[in-house]
């Protein structure tokens, strides 16, 4: 499957704050940005099982700079649809969507919006919804993507 992550409030702090992967030095200096606890072994875990990881933010980093971000911290993306990637991929006749993962191939989203939750009851695509103070996230990603595989 190929499993989308939000950025904002979902893997890296914005408005909600939680509790972050410890930096190197490296890191630091250079001002990467910290990523939520529990991401990186996460998306390995995922990774191990064979999904495809992609980053889907609607916000205007650069992709080069979310790439890069991940490499940091050793993980391997597959995709990153930023903002730019999202408007030029859905034009017009999407306009209106915050997100839409099936013109990416995306199988589910997590994201930390009920709005982009309410997008996909709305318009037929799979989400989980993770909260910011869910200190058991990495699970209930876990446990729900395993319940759509199953389905």
């Amino acid at each position: 499957m190929i499993i989308s992550f939000d950025l904002d409030d979902t893997l890296i702090p914005a408005t909600k704050r939680f509790e972050t992967e410890k930096q190197n030095l490296f890191q630091r200096v250079c001002a990467i940005e910290e990523l939520r606890i529990g991401t990186i072994q996460l998306m390995k875990t995922l990774q191990a099982q064979g999904h495809r990881i992609f980053v889907y933010t609607t916000s205007l980093r650069k992709t080069n700079k979310i790439w890069f971000t991940f490499f940091s911290y050793n993980i391997k993306l597959d995709k990153v649809i930023n903002q730019a990637i999202h408007e030029r991929t859905l034009r017009e006749k999407y306009s209106t969507y915050s997100k839409y993962p099936p013109a990416f191939n995306i199988d589910i989203h997590i994201d930390d919006s009920r709005g982009v939750e309410a997008e996909g009851s709305r318009f037929g695509f799979k989400t989980i919804i993770v909260a910011a103070d869910d200190t058991n996230w990495t699970e209930f990603v876990l446990q729900n993507i395993l319940a759509h595989t199953i389905t």
